[in-house]
């Protein structure tokens, strides 16, 4: 970020957490940048929101009671089956439904904004887009069809949302974003000129000039941008960056974890002892935990002991001779079960569970640097969240995670087939997808 050292940046998010006041949130109403709605030529009516739409929820309505930059709701306006859908995520989120009902989708939606938050390219966030686009949606003149999401972050600078349209036919590229808070657009961008790979953009200023304009390349997220563009020189360049600084810090701190039983199974080398989304390196991961935090290992020892059949005294990692180490459980009088010997049911629990009682520096993913570490979270997404499992062994699944997310430290969105059995659960929002 221009002119701001990494140490005074981490600075800066600490005295926001702690909710002290800022110099650079004066009040505004107006927004001095044009209302004009994204290209509508992409088959899917690529229009924005009103920036006069009523404002979201604040921080601790939401679910962020901790005033951690988290994402509270996601929005597909027109993504693959769903049309105008918005969906409000707490700490610990449920998204249920029949096979076919777009959890699933939901939730690549949200990996993919992660990813275009941390940086990523276009393609590597959407590597299918066709399949992105609504069923229906009819190209135009020049064969365009595309597709369009959007999120809210909340947090110290409250409701933030971004609005996003993208193009996927007949070439991936981003024709306008936009990013608002409290009825102020301070980001807006547009596709122009077909032939060049740039969009037109425009942020607040309030200065002498009350926007500048330039142009951002069309295939990454201009938010995640902004920070290297806007040298917050004015209250209104500063508004711009903390509302951007809020978004990109919520959309990054994201794990998608979908374990695989039968790759848990067998014995791995050791390595960097960070979980991999597929957990197949959990025997590994559990070599490193078990000496670094005691205290956590035997709260995750307690939890599979209670999911798992059988008595469970302990769980470690036990080294081969070969440079390899293999997952075991304990079950006390010198009984040892291998994890291979488990049902997938129990390994999906275990690996959730660790996962549960983990942060970033043991899982595969990029912590923000400009947070420190004590004022971060982390949102595991868990498609499949009850797969193998029977609904009590999900349901104790679920309590688990109830009492890690009210910390605040870790969200949670899953995806469930049923989840009658969470009602008047404490802590549990759950969106039903069949309604």
């Amino acid at each position: 970020m221009r002119g701001r050292s990494l140490d005074r940046r981490k600075i800066d998010w600490a005295e926001r957490f702690a909710g002290r006041p800022h110099a650079y949130r004066p009040r505004m109403t107006a927004s001095p940048l044009s209302p004009a709605a994204f290209p509508s030529s992409t088959g899917v009516a690529l229009v924005s929101p009103s920036p006069s739409a009523p404002p979201a929820a604040s921080a601790s309505e939401a679910g962020t009671p901790h005033g951690r930059p988290s994402i509270t709701e996601l929005r597909l306006s027109a993504f693959a089956g769903h049309r105008g859908a918005a969906f409000p995520l707490g700490p610990l989120t449920l998204l249920a439904g029949r096979s076919g009902s777009g959890k699933s989708t939901a939730l690549r939606a949200y990996e993919a904004l992660a990813r275009l938050g941390g940086g990523a390219a276009l393609d590597e966030a959407f590597p299918d887009p066709e399949s992105c686009v609504p069923e229906r949606a009819r190209p135009d003149a020049q064969r365009r069809r595309g597709f369009r999401i959007g999120c809210t972050a909340d947090g110290p600078e409250g409701p933030v949302r971004l609005d996003l349209a993208v193009q996927a036919e007949p070439e991936l590229r981003i024709v306008g974003e936009r990013l608002t808070s409290g009825g102020l657009t301070l980001l807006e961008t547009a596709l122009v000129d077909p032939g060049r790979p740039v969009v037109q953009a425009a942020w607040h200023t309030a200065g002498a000039s009350p926007v500048t304009r330039g142009p951002l390349p069309d295939d990454r997220l201009g938010t995640a941008l902004l920070p290297l563009r806007v040298a917050g020189k004015t209250d209104g360049q500063r508004r711009v960056l903390a509302a951007a600084e809020q978004m990109v810090v919520a959309l990054r701190s994201v794990f998608a974890c979908d374990p695989r039983p039968g790759r848990m199974r067998v014995a791995v080398p050791l390595g960097s002892g960070r979980l991999l989304p597929g957990c197949d390196n959990l025997a590994e991961v559990l070599w490193r935990t078990r000496r670094e935090c005691g205290r956590r290992h035997a709260q995750l020892v307690a939890a599979v002991g209670a999911g798992c059949a059988g008595p469970v005294v302990e769980l470690r990692a036990e080294p081969l001779g070969d440079g390899t180490v293999r997952a075991v459980l304990d079950r006390g009088d010198g009984v040892r079960t291998p994890l291979g010997l488990l049902g997938d049911g129990e390994l999906r629990y275990l690996a959730l569970a660790l996962v549960l009682f983990t942060g970033p520096g043991v899982l595969e993913v990029d912590p923000v640097a400009e947070v420190p570490a004590a004022l971060q979270s982390l949102t595991v997404l868990a498609d499949g969240l009850d797969r193998c499992l029977p609904p009590r062994q999900t349901a104790d699944l679920v309590r688990l995670a109830a009492r890690m997310c009210e910390r605040g430290h870790i969200r949670l969105a899953g995806a469930v087939s049923d989840a009658s059995w969470a009602a008047g659960m404490e802590g549990v929002t759950v969106v039903d997808l069949g309604a």
